[in-house]
């Protein structure tokens, strides 16, 4: 249901058409959400049958109209509800990157070694656009400023693996804390 908060808060904000709607997300908050177009349309599809937002039919000139949606006072009060129960839980992260590290010893040292430099250039430059990035506004700089410090954990940890696995005493232990 993050996917449909973020939906409901960002109409909360603003009335928006749908590829707006999408393409906000698409530059603002790329790097925290994985919300695809067609999975925004989909979703407020099924907002509105919910009655979480309405829209309306906007025709501008000979181009296709297009749906201008709005949060209802219904889908204020999916909205509280749901920034509440999502702002207090915790769901543990799933790390789908660190399934071939339980595979790593069956390739040649040299080449896993190679294999995490090339994973921690990507990281450092996905960091480096993200600090690059102009700040966002208001609370959801807090968003990026997250992954900007999962990035330089996530950097830190790949330096030690690294050194860990460089070392003549390597055995397969995880590392310490």
């Amino acid at each position: 249901m993050e996917k449909e908060l973020l939906l409901l808060g960002i109409l909360r904000r603003q009335e928006l058409h749908g590829y707006r709607l999408a393409e906000f997300i698409e530059h603002n908050l790329g790097s925290c959400t994985d919300l695809k177009k067609s999975t925004a349309y989909y979703l407020l599809e099924k907002l509105a049958a919910a009655g979480w937002v309405a829209f309306t039919q906007d025709q501008a000139g000979k181009r296709p109209a297009r749906r201008v949606y709005r949060l209802t006072e219904a889908g204020e009060a999916a909205f509280q509800r749901l920034l509440r129960q999502h702002l207090a839980a915790f769901t543990p992260p799933y790390f789908t990157d660190d399934i071939p590290l339980a595979f790593m010893d069956l390739l040649p040292p040299a080449e896993a070694l190679g294999l995490l430099e090339e994973r921690r250039a990507a990281a450092a430059e996905h960091l480096s656009q993200l600090r690059a990035a102009p700040a966002h506004p208001g609370p959801a700089q807090w968003m990026v400023a997250h992954q900007i410090r999962f990035l330089e954990n996530e950097l830190l940890w790949l330096q030690e693996l690294e050194e860990h696995l460089q070392s003549p005493s390597t055995h397969p232990t995880p590392l310490s804390e």
